[in-house]
């Protein structure tokens, strides 16, 4: 198959300098697989990114949270890929549903954010999920194809593309979609590829799982064929992100 485990760490808006340098040391003396089995990025606020990228092991990266929908300029409070570029950050989380629903970012602006940080360079967490009543109304697979079309409209090679998918009502709510809701989505979205790209894309493409995961549920969600991964939230503060990368073990021995 050849998708390499993905292990995202979104820590969102938290941490001083202090905590930062704890959550360092503890990733730098976890015990994980290597490389070539499990890839691990993690996503500090921006103030803390030359701090992390500086101090973080060398197995694992580091990711911006966002940035800009083109060059930088007059743009207050915003942060370019350029600028990125620049640090020698590698990835870039793109589309996350907090920035969707919050700050009103809609379909075709994630697609353009998508396509300007892969054209400087970077490579990108892409996220897409539904909601709560969305889920409900039986329009989940609707919702996160019109996302996902957004960005292919807009980008043709997906190599350094990952697709996070992430129900928005499991995001820190506690609730998880069983391992069998996250694999129903999963195969769903690598049919779209296989039917809206091509098969190469489909089959490479990494769509990792986010939403609630633990060290208590991440070996099941890691077991099922089409989940290549998964982007953490407020796990990913805490020693058991640790765990969480160690299920791709699970995936090593399917």
């Amino acid at each position: 198959m050849g998708r390499k485990f993905f292990v995202g760490g979104n820590w969102k808006c938290n941490g001083t300098g202090e905590e930062v340098k704890k959550i360092v040391s503890t990733l730098n003396a976890g015990e994980v697989p290597s490389t070539d089995v499990v890839e691990v990025v993690v996503s500090p606020p921006f103030v803390f990114l030359p701090l992390v990228k500086n101090t973080l092991r060398p197995d694992f990266h580091v990711a911006a949270q966002n940035c800009w929908v083109k060059k930088g300029g007059a743009f207050t409070g915003e942060i370019s890929a350029e600028m990125l570029v620049n640090l020698d950050i590698p990835w870039v989380i793109l589309g996350h549903s907090e920035r969707r629903l919050l700050l009103n970012e809609s379909n075709e602006f994630v697609g353009d954010k998508v396509a300007y940080a892969l054209s400087k360079g970077l490579k990108v967490i892409a996220c897409v999920g539904e909601t709560l009543e969305q889920r409900e109304s039986g329009s989940t697979m609707e919702v996160v194809a019109a996302q996902t079309r957004a960005i292919a409209d807009k980008v043709s090679n997906w190599a350094n593309v990952v697709l996070a998918y992430e129900p928005v009502w499991a995001i820190g709510t506690g609730k998880v979609a069983t391992p069998a809701q996250a694999q129903e989505v999963h195969s769903e979205l690598r049919n779209w590829f296989q039917a809206n790209t091509s098969p190469e894309v489909a089959a490479t493409i990494r769509i990792i799982y986010g939403g609630s995961v633990s060290g208590a549920n991440c070996k099941e969600l890691a077991a099922k064929p089409d989940v290549d991964g998964f982007l953490v939230g407020g796990a990913s503060l805490k020693p058991e992100f640790i765990d969480i990368i160690k299920s791709a073990e699970v995936k090593k021995n399917c």
